[in-house]
C-alpha cells in the first residue's frame, strides 16, 4: 500500500489527539499499592499513627505526673540509735531495760509557700508541653496538607506531559516506518525527537518531585514504602476569597489560638513563677522533731523537743534570685518579638493570598474546554494542509506550558490559604 507524507501526517494527528483525550496515565511504580486518598481521611490517619504525636502525647502525660510530685510534702523523719558495747558490763547490742537507746522523729516544715509555688510551676509545664504538642500538631497538619495539594497538582501536571510524551513517540514510530523512503523529512524526524528528549527530561522531574512528596507524605501516614496516593481534593477551597476576613479578624485569631505565642507567653509566666520561688527558698525552712533518750542523758527516760533552721548568712540563694530574674527579662523580650513575628507573618500571608486570588481571577477556568475546539480546528486546518505537523505539536507544546501554569495558579492559592490557616492558627479557609 501506498504512504504518502499527507496520509502520514493525518495518521499521526489522529493516534495524538485520539492520547490526548482518551488515556489515563499512571505514574506509580510497578508493584505499588495505589490508593485513593481524601484530604479527611489523611488527616484522620495522621491523628491515630503519627508517631511524633503519638510520642509527644506521652510527654505530656509525663509532665502531669509531676504536678502530683510537686503537691507532696517532705516524708518524717525517724531515727533510732542502740549502745553498740557497754563497758560496765562488757555487752554487745544490750537489749532491756538497762540497755541505752534512743529515739528521734522530725519533720521538715516548708515556709513561705513553697511547695504551692512549686505546684504552680509544674502546672505551667503541663500546659507548655500541652502547648507544644498543639503547636506539633499545627505544624504537621499544614505540611500533610501543603503536601496532599502539592502531590495532586503535579499528577496533574504529570498528566499533560505523559499525553504529549505518548503521542510524540507514536509519531516518532510512525516516521521511523517510512524513514528513508522520502515521505517525510530528515530534519523534520529530528525535531521531534529532539521535542521528545526535552518533554521527557521535564517530565522526569516532575516524577521525581511527585516521589518526594508521596514519601513525605508517607512519613505524615506512617505507611509502608510501596504505598502510593492518588490524592482526591475538593474544589470549593478555590472559589473563597481571602479578603472575606480582616487583618484584625485573622491577626486576633492568631493572638487568640497560635500556639507558639501561647508557649511565649507560658514560658514568661514560668521564668516570673520561677523567680518568685526562688526568693521563697532564700527563707530557711524550720525542722521539728521529738527525742527519747533511755540513759543517755542525766536522767533516764529523758525527752525533748528540737526545733531547727538554717542561717541564712552566707548562702541566702542570691545567685538564682538573679538567674531568674534575667531569665524574666529574657521571656519577656521573646514573647514581644514572637508577637511582633505574628503580626508580620499574618499581614504578609493575607498579600500573598491576595496576590494568588487575583491571579486565580484572571484565569480562564474554562481553559482545557477551549482548548479542545481550538484543537478540532487545528486539525480541520491540518487536513486542508493550511499548516504542518510541527505547527500542529508547537500549539500543543503551548497547552502543555499554559496547563503548567495553571495547575501552578491554582496550587498558590490554596497553598496562600492553608498558610494563612497555620499563621493565624484557625481553619478559616478549610470549608
Amino acid at each position: 500500500m501506498f504512504i504518502n507524507s499527507r496520509n502520514i501526517s493525518l495518521l499521526t494527528i489522529f493516534i495524538c489527539l485520539r492520547l490526548c483525550f482518551g488515556i489515563t496515565p499512571v505514574f506509580a511504580l510497578a508493584g505499588t499499592d495505589t490508593t485513593k486518598l481524601s484530604l479527611d481521611r489523611a488527616e484522620r490517619i495522621f491523628i491515630e499513627n503519627n508517631l511524633q504525636v503519638l510520642a509527644q502525647k506521652y510527654n505530656v502525660e509525663a509532665t502531669k505526673a509531676l504536678i502530683i510530685q510537686a503537691k507532696l510534702y517532705p516524708n518524717p523523719n525517724f531515727n533510732f540509735a542502740q549502745q553498740g558495747y557497754n563497758p560496765g558490763n562488757g555487752r554487745w547490742f544490750e537489749m532491756g531495760a538497762d540497755a541505752e537507746e534512743a529515739y528521734q522523729v522530725s519533720q521538715l516544715i516548708v515556709l513561705s509557700h513553697k511547695i504551692k509555688k512549686q505546684v504552680h510551676i509544674a502546672e505551667t509545664n503541663y500546659k507548655i508541653a500541652e502547648d507544644n504538642l498543639y503547636d506539633l500538631l499545627r505544624t504537621l497538619k499544614y505540611g500533610l496538607r501543603s503536601t496532599f495539594y502539592n502531590i495532586y497538582y503535579l499528577q496533574q501536571t504529570a498528566r499533560v506531559y505523559d499525553e504529549e510524551i505518548k503521542a510524540l513517540k507514536k509519531v516518532v514510530a510512525a516516521y521511523k516506518e517510512v524513514q528513508g523512503k522520502g515521505y517525510v523529512a530528515e530534519s523534520e524526524i529530528v525535531q521531534v525527537q529532539a521535542q521528545l528528549y526535552s518533554l521527557e527530561s521535564e517530565y522526569q522531574g516532575v516524577i521525581e518531585n511527585i516521589n518526594d512528596q508521596q514519601s513525605q507524605l508517607r512519613l505524615f501516614l506512617q505507611a509502608k514504602p510501596e504505598h502510593y496516593y492518588l490524592p482526591e481534593v475538593n474544589t470549593t477551597l478555590l472559589t473563597q476569597d481571602p479578603t472575606e476576613y480582616s487583618y484584625k479578624t485573622l491577626l486576633d485569631s492568631a493572638d487568640a489560638h497560635r500556639t507558639d505565642l501561647m508557649i511565649a507567653r507560658d514560658n514568661l509566666v514560668l521564668a516570673q513563677q520561677n523567680y518568685t520561688l526562688q526568693k521563697a527558698l532564700a527563707v530557711p525552712d524550720l525542722t521539728v522533731g521529738f527525742n527519747a533518750d533511755r540513759h543517755g542523758s542525766y536522767y533516764t527516760d529523758f525527752n525533748s523537743l528540737s526545733l531547727g533552721i538554717d542561717v541564712p548568712i552566707f548562702n541566702r540563694n542570691q545567685g538564682n534570685i538573679k538567674n531568674a530574674k534575667l531569665l524574666t527579662n529574657y521571656n519577656k523580650a521573646e514573647l514581644e518579638l514572637t508577637a511582633k513575628t505574628t503580626e508580620e507573618e499574618v499581614a504578609r500571608g493575607l498579600q500573598k493570598a491576595i496576590d494568588a486570588n487575583r491571579m486565580y481571577n484572571e484565569i480562564d477556568t474554562d481553559f482545557s474546554h477551549h482548548f479542545e475546539k481550538l484543537a478540532k480546528a487545528m486539525l480541520d486546518n491540518y487536513m486542508k494542509r493550511n499548516v504542518n505537523l510541527l505547527t500542529f505539536l508547537t500549539f500543543y507544546d503551548s497547552y502543555k506550558q499554559n496547563v503548567v501554569q495553571f495547575n501552578t495558579i491554582l496550587y498558590n492559592k490554596v497553598a496562600a490559604l492553608e498558610s494563612l490557616n497555620f499563621l493565624t492558627g484557625t481553619d478559616f479557609y478549610n470549608k
